[in-house]
């Protein structure tokens, strides 16, 4: 299993041009930065993918997820791995208006990478997942970066806080607990600012909803919510839980090119031209 994971990482440099460390945002914050996976030869107007990267708002960075953004460009999908500044130094809002300006600069300049600006999904793992749908849902964000929301679709993979209000209300108080109320506060009023279940009727464009058989019980109940809220309002969603998964396992899993789940993101794709 080593040496084919090393045989798919040689193969996958030879195919796949890196560009790291762009800022979105015209500083200089690292924070602020994304990295763009594309094919060397691959044809133009290819769709786009942006990736935000979970770590419970208060860490993880885009570079843990370069085997993703490799393997998505061989599949002809260019790939955005985003920065975003993190807790205690930043609160959800300011962490969804860097998500906003990264998605602004790739419907800007992605052209130039072979990507179509009008083809561009979003997909988080975690709380990365909560940061693509509080972008998509709550239009304040893009109102923020003056654009109208340029999002064709939403992948969803194990995605936690789709609504924190009710989290914070029933989770127990632990270490973790005391974590995320540094992103949320102690206010249950921002609690629901900041829950994307909130804004679910604004949301139009077509869903894709991982959730692992294992993971945690209130991403697997609100992961159903949403996607019951979505079926409700006629738009276009699929759900796939898949067995054995917990969380991490989630996204690590798609370490591997052959994952089922890249099938599954290039079908969401070719369905919703």
């Amino acid at each position: 299993m080593i040496f084919a994971f090393l045989g798919q990482i040689f193969s996958g440099s030879a195919q796949v041009r890196v560009i790291k460390d762009i800022n979105y945002a015209q500083t200089t914050n690292v924070e602020t930065t994304l990295n763009i996976y594309h094919k060397k030869k691959g044809p133009q107007n290819q769709d786009v993918i942006i990736f935000i990267h979970g770590g419970s708002w208060s860490s993880g960075k885009k570079e843990t997820y370069w085997w993703l953004g490799r393997n998505l460009a061989k599949k002809n999908i260019v790939t955005a791995a985003i920065n975003y500044p993190l807790a205690p130094g930043a609160t959800f809002k300011e962490m969804a208006i860097a998500s906003a300006q990264a998605v602004k600069w790739v419907r800007d300049s992605i052209s130039a990478y072979g990507g179509n600006p009008n083809r561009i999904f979003l997909m988080g793992h975690s709380a990365g997942g909560h940061l693509c749908e509080l972008i998509n849902a709550d239009s304040e964000y893009f109102k923020a970066v003056n654009i109208d929301n340029p999002v064709k679709g939403v992948i969803l993979n194990d995605a936690f806080g789709l609504d924190m209000e009710e989290y914070l209300t029933k989770a127990e108080k632990d270490d973790g607990y005391t974590d995320f109320l540094r992103t949320f506060s102690a206010d249950p009023k921002i609690w629901q600012m900041g829950s994307p279940l909130f804004y679910v009727k604004n949301v139009k464009n077509p869903h894709l909803i991982f959730y692992g058989g294992k993971t945690y019980p209130a991403i697997q109940i609100q992961s159903e919510r949403i996607y019951k809220s979505l079926i409700a309002q006629n738009v276009p969603v699929k759900l796939e839980v898949i067995k054995g998964k917990k969380h991490v396992g989630m996204i690590s899993q798609m370490i591997f090119g052959g994952n089922s789940l890249y099938r599954s993101i290039s079908t969401f794709l070719a369905d919703h031209n």
